[in-house]
Parts: structure tokens; sequence; C-alpha cells
């Protein structure tokens, strides 16, 4: 009887130190032995003169390797709106992506202006540099096509004419397609009998 709740006091301790222990814990320890291994497979190759990466590709499978591939062109990089600071940095990455450099007219303006290329806080050439006219050209045309992206998202719903009028004004007309939306579904019964005069 003394053996038995000796052991059971040691199980109650285990399961208070387990129970004590973070949520991630399991994952965390599994990460670590992994950690170790590929140290342990690294000192290997290097005492044996092979390349680690080579090694460690040889031994994944083919289902694996296309498994790997799928989930990395699964992940979407777009997360959504979250603030407006960042939607603004991803809109100034996604157009800087889109420009290409011209490098002829780089050197050109290297060799022109010289070490005056690149201000510092004491150079004074603010307003000396006149853009190129195919610059600009660019420039327009990249606007242009911004603004007709953005034309594309807002668009406004069209007025319907031979749509029943069933409101009083437009902040009325608003709230009844608000109600429509979410009640219209339960309600379409009672609408109708009172069209026809079958209420109850």
């Amino acid at each position: 009887q003394n053996e038995a709740r000796k052991l059971n006091h040691q199980e109650v301790v285990e399961e208070d130190k387990r129970l004590k222990l973070p949520a991630n814990w399991e994952a965390k320890k599994a990460r670590l032995e992994w950690q170790l291994q590929v140290e342990e497979k690294k000192k290997e190759c290097a005492a044996r003169g092979e390349d680690y990466e080579r090694v460690k590709l040889l031994e994944i499978s083919a289902e694996e390797a296309e498994r790997w591939e799928r989930k990395k062109k699964k992940k979407n990089p777009d997360l959504g709106f979250s603030d407006y600071a960042a939607a603004q940095l991803r809109q100034y990455q996604r157009l800087t992506r889109q420009i290409k450099p011209d490098l002829e007219q780089y050197e050109q303006m290297k060799e022109q202006y010289g070490e005056a290329l690149y201000p510092t806080s004491n150079s004074l050439i603010h307003g000396s540099h006149v853009p190129s006219k195919e610059g600009v050209d660019r420039m327009v045309a990249d606007l242009e096509k911004q603004i007709e992206k953005r034309e594309k998202y807002s668009r406004r719903r069209p007025y319907n004419d031979d749509a029943d009028i069933d409101y009083i004004n437009e902040r009325n007309a608003k709230f009844n397609k608000k109600a429509e939306r979410f009640y219209g579904k339960y309600t379409a019964e009672i609408k109708q009998n009172l069209e026809r005069g079958t209420a109850v």
C-alpha cells in the first residue's frame, strides 16, 4: 500500500511539472533536438569533406520535395489590410519593383556631376535636375495605370429606375437596402402577402 502511495505521489509530481511547462514546450524540445541532429550531421559531413546541403538534399524524397514546393507556393505574401502605413509600404515596394532603371543615363549623369550626384547635407544642387521627356512620359503612363486600377475597386452602383420605391429619402433608402440584405429572406413571404392583400 505504501509503495502504491509513493508511486501515486511521484505521478502527481510529474503531472504537476508537465502542467507548469509552457504550452509549446513539446514543440520547442523537438525543434532543439532536431537542431542538435543537424549540427551533428554538419560536423560529420565536414569531417568527411562533403557538402552538407548536398547530402541533405540526397536524403529528401521526391514526394517531400514536391510537398515543400506546394507549401511555398501556397504562402500568400499579401496579408490584406493591417494599417495605412503597411499598405503604403506594400504599394511603394510593388511600384519600385516595376521600375526599370536607365543605366546609360545614370552613367552619363555620373560623368557630368561626379561626386555631386550623391548629395550630402552640404550640397547645393537642389532644383538643378531636369527630368527627361521619356522619364516624365513613363511616370504619367504609370500614374494613369494606377488611376485606372483604382477606379475598378470602387465602382458606383448604378441606379435602377424599375425598382420599387419603398423609401422616403436617401437615408431611408440605404437603411431599407441594409434591412433587405440581412432580413429579406425571412420577410419575403410577409411582404408578398401585404402586396396581395392577403395578410392576416
